[in-house]
């Protein structure tokens, strides 16, 4: 979980929303090194789908038969994405009510914050951001990086 907050603060995740108990279990583990829970509103809650404005698409990414793979997958502007379980799917109910099903095309499946970071990644690519590199490169190093590049 520590892994999915810190892909969520890298691609500036508005929040992260979970299901069940696992993670009240995997948070004495500390693995939210930027402790990122802090500023990154987390959601405990029994249905996803419950109570969702009417206008936010919902994106279930899963090995589903019939899914549009990633690579052709154009991102809607604000969106609940949804991720499989690393020990099950995404329940069928979810899926059938799902405004978008993608799947990562890759050989086998990737653990959660594999995924959650291939899919926050493409929507990255994808998008219209302006992004001032320089200024990026500066403030998201860490402390011991100082590399430039001179050369053209």
């Amino acid at each position: 979980m520590g892994s999915v907050l810190r892909a969520a603060g890298c691609y500036q995740a508005n929040e992260v929303w979970y299901t069940g108990k696992r993670f009240a279990r995997a948070a004495s583990y500390q693995t939210d090194t930027k402790d990122l829970a802090s500023k990154i509103p987390l959601r405990q809650c029994d249905d996803l789908l419950n109570n969702l404005p009417v206008d936010l698409p919902v994106v279930c990414v899963e090995f589903v038969e019939g899914a549009q793979s990633l690579i052709e997958f154009t991102h809607p502007q604000n969106a609940l994405y949804i991720f499989g379980p690393e020990d099950g799917s995404i329940p069928q109910a979810i899926v059938d009510q799902a405004d978008f099903v993608v799947y990562v095309p890759t050989i086998g499946c990737m653990n959660l914050a594999a995924t959650v970071n291939v899919v926050l990644y493409d929507r990255l690519a994808k998008s219209a951001a302006v992004i001032d590199h320089s200024a990026l490169i500066k403030n998201s190093r860490d402390t011991n990086n100082r590399l430039k590049r001179d050369k053209a």
